[in-house]
């Protein structure tokens, strides 16, 4: 594979992410936690470093204070190598007191950085999915087809057409037709049940794509799915390129090829979850031939005091003290007490499961003391009362609804405490 094109990337990271709230109450959708230690922006993070593409902006808006912080503390790149950089940009508002009005005017009230930077060619891609990608392979692509525009596809159902950007093609793969998130749409050639949908990743020439911005800035158009991209297709080379054919190394057999998911909504962050759980799992996090990367862990190991666990994740820091876990997803410093019992929840950051709890179905937010005996799940209609609870049946507990240091010391944890509580057991077993 080539190396020698200058490549500049633009990740935008300024999506407020109103279908996940409330765990985005209070930050933007990339910097929502996924799996035991990650955040949503370290998928494509770590693709855009993983192929040799260090020179990357981030350009932020909504909440934003938790996904700088995780750049500050877990990105740091050499500071000797001025190419070798990823930059948080928030809206900057060089021309006028606006804020980033879509993905292409995000690009646009930055186009000095490009101008400065004077790239071959703009990688602009989303951080809100979850997948594994060789971006130098798509690269290689759009050089081979001599393409202006590149955009990567993936059949998606025709009955989720209307929440993609659906892409039509010709028999060399280059786009006939673009529409931004139609009602309808034309199954793709050879496959009727499906249409071809972008990723919302796109390769662009510099030179192109620095003429497009300035020409949708003064129409007034400020996005690329619903703007720039359908009006380039008789002006210039625009080619789908298929995901399918993207080789990861690393990839177990048993693992889902192309795996991409789109998690916008609470069900789908939800069941990405449990894909990646298991001794056979759709998408293995753990790929030391391509890894995703996360934040510095300092806490402690797990410790696994007693109890039932099945297929479940035990973060770094947690300590399970004679609970039943059933597909339990457990970030960083959650405690989860005696007969405790846990199905099919992910429980985040410095939480407690109080003695008794019984939860089933539900995303625990960071920073929550659940009392003994609390019932989530179990009951729909009661927890509608007080949580948000989806179509599908999973409750979402906000961060902090359960104050947390019941008997705590001020500026404590739960694991901080954990200890003091399983000596005080056992001492009483002893007794």
């Amino acid at each position: 594979m080539s190396r020698s094109n200058n490549v500049l990337a633009f990740v935008m990271a300024g999506g407020e992410g109103s279908r996940l709230h409330p765990l985005t109450a209070e930050r933007c959708k990339p910097a929502v936690p996924f799996n035991g230690k990650h955040r949503i922006v370290d998928f494509v993070l770590s693709n855009l470093i993983n192929s040799e593409i260090y020179s990357v902006y981030l350009l932020v808006q909504y909440k934003s204070q938790s996904l700088i912080e995780h750049i500050r503390q877990s990105w740091a790149m050499a500071r000797f190598i001025p190419s070798h950089f990823i930059t948080v940009v928030p809206p900057q508002m060089r021309n006028g007191p606006e804020w980033f009005q879509g993905t292409a005017d995000s690009v646009y009230q930055n186009i000095h950085l490009i101008e400065t930077f004077r790239p071959d060619i703009v990688a602009v891609f989303g951080a809100d999915h979850i997948y594994r990608m060789d971006v130098r392979q798509m690269i290689d692509f759009h050089t081979a087809r001599r393409a202006q525009v590149s955009v990567a596809t993936l059949p998606v159902p025709l009955a989720q057409c209307d929440q993609f950007g659906i892409v039509e093609t010709g028999a060399d793969q280059r786009i006939t037709g673009f529409v931004e998130k139609p009602a309808q749409t034309r199954p793709m050639p050879g496959n009727e049940t499906h249409a071809l949908a972008s990723m919302g990743n796109y390769l662009f020439d510099a030179d192109v794509l620095l003429e497009a911005l300035r020409r949708a800035h003064h129409t007034g158009q400020s996005d690329f799915g619903k703007h720039i991209l359908p009006s380039m297709i008789e002006s210039h080379r625009l080619f789908a390129y298929d995901f399918g054919t993207n080789d990861i190394p690393g990839i177990a057999p048993y693992e889902e090829r192309g795996y991409w998911r789109d998690v916008g909504t609470i069900d789908a962050y939800f069941e990405a979850h449990f894909d990646t759980l298991g001794a056979v799992p759709k998408f293995r996090m753990t790929n030391r031939e391509w890894p995703i990367y996360a934040s510095p862990d300092q806490a402690e190991s797990a410790q696994i005091e007693n109890g039932v666990i099945h297929r479940s994740i035990v973060g770094s820091g947690s300590i399970v003290n004679g609970a039943r876990l059933d597909h339990a997803m457990l970030r960083r410093s959650v405690l989860v007490e005696r007969n405790a019992v846990m199905e099919h929840c992910i429980v985040m950051e410095r939480s407690r499961v109080g003695r008794g709890a019984h939860i089933r179905r539900a995303i625990i937010d960071q920073d929550n003391d659940i009392p003994p005996g609390e019932r989530i799940g179990l009951d729909l209609e009661a927890d509608r009362q007080r949580f948000h609870v989806t179509s599908s049946g999973i409750v979402v507990v906000p961060a902090r609804f359960f104050p947390p240091g019941r008997g705590q010391a001020p500026g404590t944890d739960a694991a901080t405490t954990v200890v003091e509580r399983l000596t005080g057991e056992r001492q009483e077993a002893m007794a």
